[in-house]
Formats: C-alpha cells, structure tokens, sequence
C-alpha cells in the first residue's frame, strides 16, 4: 500500500469527506480492520480564499508546491490538492514534485469518457467555471462543459462560499441548484458534475435528473485505485 498524501483545509468540510471515502475504500477492498495510509496537509483556507480574492494564483501555487513537497519528503506516493478550484494550479505543482499528483479534471473526465457522456453542466465556485482552465482540460478528453449563466455562477459560488464551506446546508440552496440541472437539461445538457468538492454535501449524484458525477467520491477512489496497484515491494495487488 502506497501513502497517500492530502493537501486538504480547501475547506476542511470536503476534506473530511476524502479521508472518510478513501478509508471505506480500503476497508472494503482489504477486508479485516484495514485502513489507508494518508497524510494530511490542512491549510489555512482563509489564507488561500485572499489569495483568489486578490488574484495571487502564483503564491497560491507556491504555498501548495511547498505543501506537496513536504508531504513527498515525508514519503507520500502520490498527491492530491483536495479541491477542484485550486488545480488551476496544478501543473506547478505537479512540476515541484517527482510523485505524481492525481489531478481531480482528469479523473472526472475519465469517468464521464466512461460513462459515455460528453456534454455536462459544471457546478462549481466561479473560478473554476469562469477562469477557462477547468474546461480547456475537458477539451482534452473531448469533453464540452456547459455553465450555468451569470446569474446562476452567481448563485453557486455563494451557496459554496458562504454555506458549504461553513458547513451549512440549507434546503432553499439545493433547490436552487436543482433547478439549475433542470435547465441545463432542457439546454442539452446530458449529465451534471458536482465539480466542488463541498457539492456533495449539499446533493447527491443520483436522484437529479441528469446523471451525477460526483468528482470528490471519484477523486478519492483514484488515490485507492493507486494506492493499492502496489504492495511494499512493488508486487501488484489484487483488486
């Protein structure tokens, strides 16, 4: 079993979500009383929200470079930046690092790919559906995200921001964002990702009326999937 290494605190709401997901996994795959190997790095969120705020993304990169290099030199196999807002700044981080970084856009892409769905609505903060990186990397997997209109990125972001991330969860809130799915649908839309890693605090990828994709569920079962490829020695693992 390879350690896994967290940069969490992005909030710490989600990042409780992660070790939770990532310990069911291993338990149920391993049976027994077995449990991951992980490292968590929880930030100071306050700290990384100024520097959104501000649009200071290059400190934002330094400070979570530093982070994952602390958790490769404490002897984490791979890397993940627990939240999907901040993989804006994932190839510098990647580059600090020699252990790979499990990048969260790319796992969701691979599932959507999977499932085969190519066109689906983004609910996500603002900058992860306005800045253009998170879509520029669908592209990649031919995948064309949709988002909601101003409006509606307007609402999102602020359901995230002032109540997700305060772990509050307000049933008005999630009609709203049900209501945004339902519109998208009607636009073309043929599926939905919950692409904040608070999201699925507040829905549930089954039940909307567009198939859910879920991308800290599938985040975390990807840090499982390479964590148990190899034993101690190198030795392929049974799934």
């Amino acid at each position: 079993m390879r350690k896994i290494g967290l940069i969490g605190g992005m909030s710490f709401e989600s990042s409780a979500i992660y070790y939770k997901l990532i310990n069911e996994a291993v338990r149920a795959r391993r049976g027994e009383l077995h449990s991951a190997e992980v490292m968590l790095h929880s930030v100071n969120f306050q700290d990384i929200v100024d520097m959104q705020k501000a649009g200071r993304w290059d400190a934002a990169a330094e400070r979570l470079a530093s982070v994952a290099r602390d958790l490769q030199n404490a002897g984490a196999g791979c890397v993940l930046i627990c939240t999907n807002t901040m993989h804006l700044v994932a190839r510098p981080v990647q580059a600090a690092i020699a252990c790979p970084l499990i990048d969260i856009i790319d796992e969701t892409a691979k599932t959507l790919t999977a499932a085969g769905h190519s066109r689906p609505l983004l609910l996500a903060t603002r900058y992860t559906m306005e800045h253009g990186f998170y879509a520029e990397r669908m592209r990649e997997h031919g995948i064309d995200v949709m988002v909601p209109d101003a409006a509606g990125r307007d609402a999102v972001h602020d359901i995230i921001f002032s109540e997700l991330c305060a772990g509050r969860v307000e049933e008005s809130s999630r009609r709203k964002l049900e209501a945004l799915i339902d519109e998208a649908k009607a636009d073309g839309a043929d599926s939905v990702i919950l692409g904040c890693t608070e999201i699925c605090l507040i829905l549930s990828p089954d039940g909307l009326t567009l198939p859910g994709f879920d991308s800290t569920a599938i985040h975390a079962a990807a840090a499982v999937d390479f964590s148990l490829a190899c034993g101690s020695k190198g030795a392929p693992l049974a799934a």
